[in-house]
């Protein structure tokens, strides 16, 4: 989708970027992409729907989109989502309609999703989809920082750190791999990623009408 000249100082129009964001939970990615939406006022944020309940603290519409089973069957049969997948007895899936907006209004989109979901975005979009992969620093640590944050039972952490090692097994599918061992520099690595796929010369959808304005 092309963005606007208000993007770009030389006014080239450009396409949208998709920007996937992908970890193990509790991997820090979270914490990176609200430290991207705080600092980039071009990039907005995909909500996803899902079904599983609500936590304490959560804004529904914001955090995502909370529905029951039946009407997130209704959306998929409606072909309302990017992408969806089942994820530990719930389903998760990405609106088409809002990206569809977002891309619109001159701005690109943040997507929080697993590998499956990164999987099936590129196969619709590929080259607008830029994937980034988070690693945590070592399983031992990733486990603390789920024990510490304290939302989950041991089960459900048992649960995650078996999906984790299913997930870290798909890093080859994604165009950049990062560890988080260090938030800040985590994030400032995956901004300059960010930065620099803007400026993609595949993206720059007016830099023929500058060059051929050099040739005249």
């Amino acid at each position: 989708m092309p963005h606007g000249p208000e993007s770009d100082p030389h006014k080239f129009r450009r396409r949208g970027v998709l920007f996937v964001l992908s970890s193990p939970s509790g991997a820090g990615k979270s914490t990176i992409a609200r430290k991207l939406l705080a600092a980039d006022d071009h990039l907005e944020m995909s909500v996803s729907y899902t079904t599983r309940p609500i936590r304490p603290g959560e804004v529904d519409g914001v955090d995502y989109h909370f529905v029951d089973l039946e009407k997130f069957r209704e959306m998929v049969t409606n072909h309302e989502f990017l992408e969806w997948a089942h994820v530990f007895d719930h389903r998760y899936g990405t609106p088409k309609a809002p990206v569809d907006d977002i891309l619109a209004s001159g701005r690109d989109v943040l997507f929080d999703i697993d590998w499956q979901g990164a999987q099936q975005l590129f196969q619709l979009a590929g080259g607008d989809v830029v994937r980034v992969f988070i690693l945590p620093p070592s399983l031992v640590e990733l486990r603390e920082r789920l024990v510490k944050r304290a939302t989950d039972s041991i089960e459900i952490i048992d649960a995650r750190m078996a999906r984790a090692t299913a997930e870290v097994s798909h890093w080859d599918g994604y165009d950049y791999v990062l560890v988080n061992d260090e938030v800040e520099q985590c994030y400032e690595s995956v901004h300059t990623i960010l930065n620099a796929e803007r400026l993609r010369r595949s993206r720059q959808t007016g830099l023929i009408g500058f060059i051929r304005g050099l040739n005249k």
